[in-house]
């Protein structure tokens, strides 16, 4: 079976043979349609998360999809063969960049019906991010004041929306030229990244989504009010982190050390630093899809490639500029 992954971290990402997946007791086989491509990928291939998650290699690459159901196991309840699905596949499962692949039925929901299969690729990750950082961990509400950075990005594209959705006052960081674009998605205040600095334009803000890390995240909880809560996406990691992943103790303490002067610097400043790293959840996957299908939050794709170039939209997504997701389309 046709796929795309990685012989060794740091190599380059080429076209890999690998077997037709069979399906466990509660997992779905899908014919996979499309999937999109995320950051989490390019680390992955990188080696940055080689400590923490033990992959084989080859490593087939892609944690979202979208598809057809080809066969169900015997334990699986809610889906049939022929539904159309999408979801993001668990962290030691991950292999969407592939003709078939053997999902967790718990990962899954079925495909929002008013959307096409790459713009249902184009959501699991960074839709489940959202609703994770903004609904599950920040409870935002109607009045809450959220920051998001890098609002024309993939996770940023979502989260704006999710948040004026949930009644939130939005700010985003963009690019001028992507101004106009942001605030239809739902911003209320748009500050251009190159040409301002955010923490002298915002304060008071309930929560923060920073997807950037580094001097942005340390600025970031200097713009929170008493109380509020900076969520980073882009590290670094926390003991929550470490426990979520089950590491070993020895991982706990070097992994907790990684966060230890950015958890200081924000319980110095009476705010929270909590690191999210999203996982699988097909119930959160349905509310998101019933408010896709309400026209309350719409896939963002910026650019689509064929399987063939899966290597190519990697690189895209790399150079970044590209507003929303990249997304492969596997099958016509």
């Amino acid at each position: 079976m046709k796929a795309f992954g990685i012989d060794r971290y740091k190599g380059a990402v080429r076209e890999i043979d690998v077997a037709e997946p069979v399906a466990g007791p509660r997992d779905v086989v899908v014919r996979v349609h499309a999937a999109s491509v995320n950051q989490l990928d390019l680390k992955l291939a990188e080696g940055e998360f080689k400590a923490l998650l033990e992959h084989d290699l080859p490593l087939t690459l892609g944690h979202d999809l979208a598809g057809v159901v080809e066969s169900i196991g015997p334990a699986v309840t809610r889906f049939a063969v022929g539904d159309e699905v999408f979801g993001r596949v668990a962290d030691l499962r991950i292999g969407t960049f592939a003709e078939c692949i053997a999902v967790d039925e718990a990962d899954l929901a079925h495909k929002p019906t008013s959307t096409s299969m790459i713009e249902a690729a184009s959501l699991p990750l960074v839709a489940l991010t959202a609703w994770q950082a903004l609904v599950e961990r920040a409870n935002v509400g109607v009045g809450s004041r959220v920051l998001v950075h890098g609002g024309s990005g993939g996770v940023g594209s979502i989260a704006v929306q999710l948040a004026r959705h949930l009644g939130a006052h939005v700010t985003t960081t963009a690019s001028g030229a992507n101004a106009d674009w942001v605030r239809s998605l739902g911003a209320d205040d748009v500050i251009d990244h190159r040409t301002q600095d955010f923490e002298q334009v915002v304060s008071d803000q309930d929560v923060v989504i920073d997807g950037i890390g580094g001097e942005n995240l340390e600025k970031s909880l200097r713009v929170l009010r008493p109380g509020g809560s900076a969520i980073g996406l882009a590290g670094p990691p926390d003991p929550a982190f470490a426990r979520q992943l089950g590491l070993n103790p020895l991982l706990r303490i070097a992994v907790a050390g990684l966060s230890a002067k950015v958890r200081r610097h924000a319980k110095r400043s009476g705010v929270e630093y909590s690191f999210l790293w999203v996982r699988p959840d097909g119930r959160q996957l349905a509310e998101i899809a019933a408010l896709v299908d309400a026209g309350l939050l719409r896939p963002v794709v910026g650019r689509v490639f064929p399987f063939s170039e899966t290597p190519d939209a990697l690189r895209a997504l790399a150079r970044g500029g590209t507003r929303g997701k990249i997304v492969v389309a596997v099958s016509d």
